[in-house]
Order: structure tokens, then sequence, then C-alpha cells
């Protein structure tokens, strides 16, 4: 088993004390620290973003070839972790051998130590593990930040000097936004603003995850079965790469091997929304991008995205977008022209 202690909160500390464990090289860009890694130890990258200076983003996507118990001590603060789990499984514990807390794919926890403590996750061997952690700081400077000063009042144990852990429910949501991080491919001020906003919105999220649950506590996972909910995530994701097809729900609940009922339970949960209002909002997006990025005219990129009423293509077009297909396509061409 291989132990790695690291005492630091900020992302680029984190990552080089990580390096020094691990090996490694890391790839800096902007506010953003990437750790790759392929050695005996593990395969994969770890990557850490500044999003202010008082609240870190570490991200892994990473298999260990041993199991790693990952330890972080804070002298000067109890700091709160917003951690998600997109694949695998963690533990967690406030001490090495504390008790421990599993954390499961696409669940969320927050979790803090009352006082100058450790902070442990415990990685499994050979497991291929998307993990993500936003680290907001509650040291005395860090509380000038009213956000940081809010969450701290927040995140507090009843008795002041307990551990607060909070497991919660499974939210394909964070998933999704996480996804949507990693896919981002601008440059410069662009990308800083893109990924700050994203880490800000899975931040909410998770807060929001949190006041869901203490408001339906009775009943966190509703009906659905982690299985189930990669199967969604998997269902989603075909109908965004192939929006051309001619969905039904019958079809879908076929290939999934879940129930209609599932499925509409699924959709609302991960992208609140039915499955129709998912479709159609899958196809009216890549409707708007193949207008910006190809030269199909408008019956053309009706067609491409799996329609066949060029009038109720606009009609959906205008509804999301507030303005027509043709308006929004010379608009474009008025753009490329004076360019």
């Amino acid at each position: 088993m291989k132990t790695i202690k690291i005492k630091s909160t900020t992302a680029i500390k984190m990552i080089k004390d990580l390096q020094e464990h691990i090996g490694g090289t890391i790839n800096k860009l902007d506010n953003e620290y990437i750790l790759n890694v392929d050695n005996d130890l593990a395969t994969g990258t770890i990557c850490g973003i500044t999003v202010q200076k008082s609240i870190s983003y570490l991200a892994f996507n990473i298999t260990f070839k041993d199991h790693v118990t990952l330890v972080n001590t804070f002298l000067k603060s109890a700091p709160i972790y917003f951690t998600y789990c997109s694949e695998g499984n963690v533990q967690h514990s406030f001490k090495v051998n504390g008790t421990l807390n599993t954390l499961e794919a696409f669940q969320t926890a927050i979790l803090r130590s009352e006082q100058a403590a450790t902070n442990v996750y415990h990685f499994q061997q050979d497991e291929q593990l998307k993990f993500s952690t936003i680290v907001v700081n509650t040291d005395s400077l860090s509380l000038k930040n009213e956000l940081n000063s809010k969450l701290n009042d927040t995140f507090t144990s009843n008795s002041g000097n307990e551990n607060y852990v909070y497991l919660g429910s499974y939210n394909l949501k964070i998933a999704e936004k996480i996804d949507q991080l990693e896919q981002i491919r601008q440059e410069g001020v662009v990308r800083r603003l893109l990924i700050e906003s994203c880490v800000q919105a899975i931040l909410a999220l998770e807060i929001q995850q949190h006041k869901d649950d203490l408001e339906h506590a009775s009943n966190q996972f509703g009906s659905l079965s982690l299985q189930d909910m990669e199967t969604i995530k998997e269902v989603s994701l075909f109908i965004k790469n192939y929006p051309e097809k001619q969905y039904t729900l019958k079809y879908l609940s076929t290939k999934s091997a879940l129930s209609p009922s599932k499925l509409q339970e699924g959709f609302k949960l991960m992208h609140d929304r039915t499955v129709t209002d998912y479709i159609r909002n899958v196809r009216v997006e890549k409707a708007e991008e193949l207008i910006k990025t190809t030269d199909l005219n408008i019956s053309e990129i009706v067609y491409t995205v799996g329609l066949t009423s060029r009038s109720y293509f606009s009609k959906i077009f205008k509804e999301k977008y507030n303005c027509s297909p043709k308006q929004y396509q010379d608009s474009q061409n008025t753009l490329a022209a004076t360019a």
C-alpha cells in the first residue's frame, strides 16, 4: 500500500506534492496544473485548478496500480471538501485508520473536519477512477470572502466539535457538467472564464443536492439503482451522438432494458427534462452548431438532426434562441463577411 501525504489545499502545491510521491510531469496552462503519470504506480492524469485564491479544484482521472491512501493534513483551518465520484468508488475517513465512508459513482459528498486534522481518501488498486473535489478554505483570510464565509457557516456540525459528513444522492447533472469542463478547448482568458464558470456550477449543484436531500430525506435515491444511473448516462450519450435517429420511448426502453417510467425518472434527474424534451433539445443544439460550422441550408440541417418538419424546427429553435433559424444563419453569414 502506498501512502501519500500532502499539506496544502492550493492547486499548484497539491499537484507538486503529488508529483513528488507518484512521479510524472506537470503541464501548466494559465491557472491549470496537469500532472500526467504513466509509471509502475499509476496511469492517468490529475488536474489542479485555482478558481479563486481560496478555492481550488482537484480532479483525478487515473488508475493506481497499488492501494493508495491520500492524506491531506491541514494545520491552520478545516477546509470544506465538495466531492464527487464520476467513475469507480472512493472511501473517505478523517484519520488514516478512522471510520470509512464509501462514495459510489455519481454520488456527492460534503466533508469537513471541525478541528485541524486530516482528510483521507482511500483509492483501490487497478480500478479506473474519475473523482473530483472542490476545496474551500476557511482560514481567517479566506473567510473575508463572502462565499467562503457563508459556506463555513452552513457546513459546520451542530455541536461545533464534530466532523461534518454528508453523503448525498446520485446526481448525473454534476457528471454532465464535469464532462463539459473537460471538453473546453478554448485558450487564454476565454478558457479561464469558462473553466471557472463550470467549477462554480459544479459547486452550486453540489450545494443544491445537499438542500434537496435534506428536503427529501426519506427518499434520497428514488427507484433508480447505480446500474440504472449508468445506463441513463449511456442512453443520453447515445442520443447526443446520434440525434438523427427516429427515437421512441419504446425503442429506448428496449435498448436500455429500463422501463419507460425509469427512463423518465432518470432523464428528469439528470437533465431536468423528459426523454422527449431531451431529444428535442439535443437536436436544436446540434442544429445551432451546424448553422455556425457548415454551409448546409436550413432544410438540410432539419433532415440532418432527425426532424422532418421545417416549420416545427423553426418553432422550437425560436423558443430556445429567440430568433428564427434563418435569422440566425443570416447573422452568421454577416459576421463572416465582415470578419
